[in-house]
């Protein structure tokens, strides 16, 4: 089993050192095979005969008899950073994005525990549930009915005058009994089983041994025919509803338009695009900054179109091609700001079609105050901003970086300095009173 690690447009060798050209051709099915692929699968991987070069997805594609670990990476012409420190960012990051509720010690902990983010992942899996197993599983009254010589519940007087017309020893019983075989553990006993078959750490393969022979009296569901619609978070399951988010990922559901794949024996192929990921990072931070300020968060939103019928002194009314901004800020119904997020290097200039996009947006959404939001640098632990003007109106764009190394509080208060920050020139945001807890 071959496992490389490579960053985002980094490029992995093909022959001495790195894949066999059998394992680089199915590391290239697996791409294409994959609805991130896109038409031909090199919006994943592209084929260089020599080589193998990542594109903008980050995660783990598998292939047979191998795998590759595809880490983020902001400038695509800088050196590798550690890839315990870039695997730990990027652990973050989904944290944040997904809701997994990790402490800043675990998500560090996990990172230099494991070799790859799948090993993370597992590993996370695997001591969240051994926990909760421990605790006690989940269970639910079922209806059984069965044929006993006491009576037990209630007697099914049609079953009793018929099948045991002549057999008075035999009572047709009817009765509940608390059972564990639930489809939330189905779906649980599932993502072990998967799981158990590429874990690589001998501890962690040790712990979901113990979660098999726990969850025995769980019956075995193939993948694919898993009860997901019947599975039902309440009061009493609430705190199983991280680890069903996590199997869910593991298993073959979606985050946003991000999808999660199981390859079978082949391994497993978890993959996120970084720009929707860090669009839904920020998205989170800022949603959390802004709590209690009356200014609302809509991450995808807007909708607003583009193009309509022209009448001759009339207003255009578009219903054709509709916008979708990143993230919109928003007081009640009215739009006072927009954020359009990129994850690349910033330094290298605003490229000309997302000013055009920005300068759209301002005329769409009549909202003045714009912002183009890129990751700072590894390093760098301020926030950097530059304002500029786009004539002959008075629209405000600031072309921020935000560094995501620091911890969400910092995070957050940066988001909420930058949001605010433009009241004093714009006038459309007014700053309320609120904590700056």
């Amino acid at each position: 089993m071959t496992h490389l690690t490579v960053h985002e447009w980094g490029r992995v060798s093909v022959g001495d050192g790195g894949f066999t050209r059998h394992q680089a051709d199915s590391l290239l099915a697996a791409a294409r095979r994959h609805e991130l692929g896109g038409a031909d699968g090199t919006d994943i991987l592209c084929d260089h005969h020599r080589f193998l070069r990542a594109r903008q997805m980050v995660g783990v594609i598998a292939g047979r008899d191998c795998s590759l670990e595809i880490l983020p990476k902001v400038d695509p012409e800088a050196t590798g950073g550690e890839a315990v420190g870039v695997r730990a960012r990027l652990v973050y990051m989904l944290d944040v994005a997904l809701g997994l509720d990790l402490s800043t010690g675990e998500t560090a902990a996990l990172a230099h525990r494991a070799d790859s983010l799948l090993e993370i992942f597992i590993t996370l899996f695997a001591d969240r549930l051994l926990a909760e197993v421990r605790r006690g599983l989940p269970h639910l009254y079922r209806t059984h009915d069965d044929d006993l010589r006491t009576l037990r519940g209630q007697l099914d007087m049609v079953r009793q005058f018929t099948v045991h017309a002549v057999r008075p020893d035999r009572l047709a019983c009817r009765f509940d009994v608390l059972d564990s075989d639930v489809p939330l553990m189905q779906v649980v006993k599932a993502c072990v089983l998967l799981l158990a078959r590429h874990a690589r750490s001998v501890a962690t393969q040790r712990k979901l041994a113990e979660l098999r022979f726990l969850l025995a009296e769980v019956s075995d569901v193939a993948p694919w025919a898993l009860p997901w619609s019947q599975v039902r978070i309440d009061r009493s399951s609430r705190r199983w509803s991280k680890l069903l988010d996590l199997a869910r990922l593991l298993l073959g559901g979606r985050w946003q338009q991000t999808h999660a794949e199981a390859r079978g024996p082949e391994g497993i192929t978890l993959l996120f695009p970084m720009n929707e990921l860090f669009e839904r990072f920020v998205a989170v931070q800022l949603r959390r900054a802004l709590a209690g300020t009356g200014l609302d968060v809509v991450a995808q939103g807007g909708f607003a179109y583009c193009m309509g019928m022209w009448k001759d002194g009339e207003a255009v009314i578009g219903d054709s091609h509709p916008t979708r901004p990143d993230i919109l800020i928003k007081r009640s119904r009215h739009v006072v700001g927009v954020i359009d997020t990129k994850w690349k290097h910033a330094a290298k200039g605003v490229a000309h079609s997302d000013l055009y996009q920005m300068m759209a947006y301002s005329r769409l959404y009549a909202c003045s105050r714009l912002i183009l939001l890129y990751p700072a640098l590894p390093g760098e632990i301020a926030l950097s901003v530059d304002t500029r003007g786009i004539p002959p109106g008075r629209d405000r764009l600031d072309i921020a970086t935000v560094p995501i190394e620091q911890c969400s509080a910092e995070i957050q208060g940066s988001l909420r300095q930058l949001v605010f920050d433009g009241e004093r020139h714009s006038g459309t945001i007014n700053r309320p009173a609120f904590n700056q807890a």
